[in-house]
């Protein structure tokens, strides 16, 4: 896939820029799940050549000897996943993940034991959960570009 994909964490502390990306994937490894704080993780390729680091750079965790994984080290958010030269990025950490659908599971025999029913369970919602919702006032990073961040008014 080509054109500009951008995105980053929630503070806004750590963003990023791919022109170009590869296969997007959901991976259901156990060091996934942890990474994510979810029930997999989902990731697309990238390249150094097309990544660019437009606000700060990821802190590394070495998750295994052979695997490196990204996040934000001011609010926790998932970023990366590193091994040898190759880089993943966490899907919902872009600005637009409706455009990143995975392609691919990998390791699907290490999924939880329920997760090929989770969508066949019953959505809820009710109009208090809705109004409580609709009155939340949002911190995080908005879903695009930002000159400064936070705004001048949110620094004192």
């Amino acid at each position: 896939m080509e054109g500009v994909f951008t995105g980053g964490c929630q503070c806004g502390a750590v963003r990023f820029r791919a022109d170009k990306l590869g296969r997007p994937s959901i991976c259901h490894c156990r060091m996934c799940q942890k990474h994510f704080g979810s029930f997999f993780g989902a990731l697309v390729t990238a390249d150094h050549a097309h990544l660019t680091w437009t606000r700060g750079q990821p802190t590394l965790f070495r998750s295994s000897a052979k695997v490196k994984r990204g996040f934000c080290n001011k609010c926790g958010t998932p970023l990366t996943y590193q091994q040898g030269e190759e880089i993943e990025l966490a899907i919902g950490a872009f600005d637009h993940p409706e455009l990143l659908e995975p392609q691919v599971q990998v390791n699907h025999d290490k999924r939880l034991p329920w997760i090929d029913h989770l969508f066949e369970k019953p959505a809820y919602s009710s109009p208090a959960m809705e109004e409580a919702f609709a009155a939340v006032v949002s911190f995080q990073h908005p879903d695009h570009d930002t000159t400064v961040w936070p705004p001048e008014e949110d620094k004192a």
